[in-house]
């Protein structure tokens, strides 16, 4: 059984967002919902980004060209969103813009984060608030032995330890989210890409969710409104 195309976001929704840390799965979720709710995908494509090999491999040496260069092309992605007509149909993106800042705090040191700052003030980056984010978590085995699995060439430097920063920053981040609706979703024990079963019942928990928080897992579902 496959899920049919549909025009019809969760409240009417225009901008859906999917996150969560590295190997998660959240381009390939982007995909399928895009494909489901008939809009169109818009991807961070960390591929182009040309920084990202060395820094997976040397770290700091160069995370402020990296962190910059997703600076930049984010901004271009979202501005291009912002400036939609409001007939423009659903689109789905494998990334929040202020998750920018979250790595920077992460990666660049005091020196770089005062220089990465006065650059985003400069950008003044109207940022349009998603009308859904789906924040997938995982376990850090989980995620490595995924990471592993899809045999990219930038993420195989990709060190346990800094995995388990991003995953500890991504939980602190949603933990006071509250600017969008938001379903957490625990991906670590389902698989929506391969496993059609589970792609629709979490296709049908998206469909369903209005306002609040609401959290996803294999064997139960509930949500705080």
């Amino acid at each position: 059984m496959t899920v049919e195309r549909i025009n019809t976001a969760p409240r009417d929704a225009r901008f859906i967002v999917v996150e969560g840390p590295i190997g998660v799965g959240k381009t390939s979720l982007a995909r399928r919902l895009a494909e489901s709710f008939d809009g169109d995908l818009v991807l961070e494509g960390a591929v182009k980004n040309p920084f990202l090999e060395e820094f997976y491999r040397s770290g700091r040496k160069t995370a402020l060209p990296a962190q910059l260069f997703f600076l930049f092309q984010r901004t271009r992605q979202l501005e291009a969103l912002r400036q939609a007509d409001m007939f423009s149909p659903i689109r789905v993106a494998d990334f929040h813009v202020l998750k920018d800042r979250l790595f920077a705090e992460l990666n660049l040191s005091p020196e770089e984060m005062e220089l990465y700052s006065q650059i985003y003030a400069k950008l003044d980056v109207e940022v349009p608030v998603p009308d859904l984010v789906i924040y997938l978590q995982a376990s850090v085995d989980a995620l490595m032995s995924r990471i592993t699995r899809r045999g990219i060439d930038y993420e195989r430097g990709i060190d346990r330890n800094y995995l388990e920063k991003v995953t500890d920053t991504y939980a602190r981040y949603f933990y006071d989210y509250d600017e969008s609706p938001l379903l957490i979703v625990n991906a670590s024990s389902i698989d929506p890409i391969r496993n059609d079963a589970d792609y629709e019942e979490l296709f049908e928990q998206i469909r369903r969710i209005t306002v609040g928080r609401h959290f996803f897992n294999p064997a139960t579902t509930f949500a705080f409104a």
